[in-house]
């Protein structure tokens, strides 16, 4: 019975606030960054836009661990790919500025692609050699400007809960910058919407912000950091879904 109330509130309620707003902040965002404001526009519209997602969806965000970055601190964030509200919860909820590392294909979703896009956050091209290229230069030309990073170095969801094997590529960005990397772990988004479900379920995510991994004196090694941050993102996971090789 509650599903069924549920499956009704998301179609007379959840559906048509979620396209109002997404078309409303996706309009607003382009309006802003068009005038010259992206720093802001890019980050605290979506932000407002997350947070209606999540609220309407009936999904609780608890955030533990904020005392762990600094607001004036550029960071790259590493998260674990749990499902479709990993982004919700972490743009809604983080609390810090930042942009994206993105799938090219984002860019096709109506409205949302073009805020993306006018609020420069970066899509990965691995499509060539020249491809990958111009994503590290925007991704760096973002990170010479203070802007903090987030990216989930799995590259896609996954299919049983369980991380994915990390990718090199956003670690190599944090090596060159000296940039502090900070684990995020996502607990929860996949029981509200794994990649093989089209509908969301109410349910409680919970992202826990580690403390970040600092490079050493001589640098960041990259074999150690890709280390360290799937170990902490693993600790803060359930049981079920802990990765034994990363303990």
């Amino acid at each position: 019975m509650k599903l069924f109330l549920y499956r009704l509130w998301q179609l007379f309620v959840m559906a048509p606030v979620i396209v109002v707003t997404t078309i409303m902040t996706a309009l607003f965002t382009m309006a802003v960054c068009a005038l010259g404001f992206g720093r802001w526009g890019g980050y605290y519209p979506p932000r407002f836009w997350a947070r209606v997602f999540c609220l309407v969806s009936l999904v609780k965000v608890t955030v533990k661990g904020r005392e762990n970055i600094s607001p004036n601190t550029s960071y790259l964030f590493v998260a674990n790919h749990q499902g479709a509200y990993d982004i919700f919860s972490i743009y809604g909820y983080l609390n810090h500025n930042f942009r994206w590392m993105m799938k090219q294909s984002l860019r096709k979703i109506p409205f949302v692609g073009a805020a993306c896009a006018w609020s420069k956050q970066i899509f990965v091209d691995n499509s060539s050699v020249a491809g990958v290229k111009r994503t590290m230069e925007e991704a760096e030309a973002q990170l010479r400007g203070g802007m903090s990073l987030v990216v989930f170095p799995e590259g896609a969801r996954t299919w049983n809960g369980r991380m994915r094997p990390f990718k090199k590529g956003a670690y190599k960005l944090a090596m060159e910058f000296d940039l502090p990397v900070v684990p995020v772990t996502i607990d929860g988004a996949f029981d509200v919407m794994p990649r093989f479900k089209k509908l969301p379920h109410w349910g409680h995510i919970t992202l826990t912000i580690h403390k970040p991994v600092m490079p050493e004196a001589d640098g960041h090694d990259l074999e150690r950091l890709m280390t360290l941050t799937r170990r902490a993102i693993n600790s803060s996971l359930p049981a079920a879904q802990r990765d034994g090789a990363a303990e």
